[in-house]
């Protein structure tokens, strides 16, 4: 395509707590302005793929307003500040949340959650040789932390049970990870 989608003004809407909402005015290639919402998602964020000794993953399961309902994840969450390294963002979310350490963290993969409107980027990580540690939920933070072997993920997500995409993202390419050690 040689024509060029154009932004021409972009007006602050609400200023959030982690995200911003904007209404941009975009010029199409044919001439026409058309207003476009976009969310800026300040700070970023990292969730972690917790894998425990005998294989199983640690999840979470939360309540999510959005979809109003509970939902089954990998530990995640923002960064502390645009500077914050995501491993370490990572390493805190899985303490948090799970209430186990790791010294064992490889990035998985990277991805951006939903592109047609906001700009949050995830890096997901894989942690190993998982150490008991303590679990300090953040205020108004409430989950229960359970065990899942890879294959009823993966089946889950077949079923349409597990839809959170930083989730079925990261679930796929651990197991796509753990097939290729497998045939190495």
């Amino acid at each position: 395509m040689d024509q060029q989608v154009k932004r021409v003004k972009r007006e602050l809407v609400k200023n959030g707590a982690i995200l911003d909402i904007y209404t941009d005015t975009m010029q199409l290639p044919d001439g026409k302005l058309e207003e476009w919402d976009f969310i800026s998602h300040r700070k970023g964020a990292a969730a972690v793929v917790p894998v425990r000794g005998d294989g199983k993953i640690l999840m979470v399961r939360q309540y999510r307003n959005a979809i109003d309902r509970m939902t089954l994840e990998i530990p995640a969450g923002s960064r502390d500040s645009v500077t914050e390294d995501t491993k370490v963002c990572a390493a805190r979310e899985l303490e948090e949340e799970t209430g186990y350490r790791s010294d064992d963290l490889t990035r998985l993969l990277s991805l951006k959650t939903t592109v047609a409107f906001c700009d949050e980027f995830i890096d997901v990580y894989l942690a190993r040789n998982l150490k008991p540690g303590h679990q300090h939920l953040d205020e108004g933070e409430f989950l229960d932390v359970e065990a899942h072997d890879i294959d009823e993920l993966c089946q889950m997500i077949y079923d349409g049970k597990l839809q959170d995409a930083k989730t079925v993202s990261a679930l796929l390419a651990y197991k796509n990870l753990l097939n290729q050690e497998k045939n190495a």
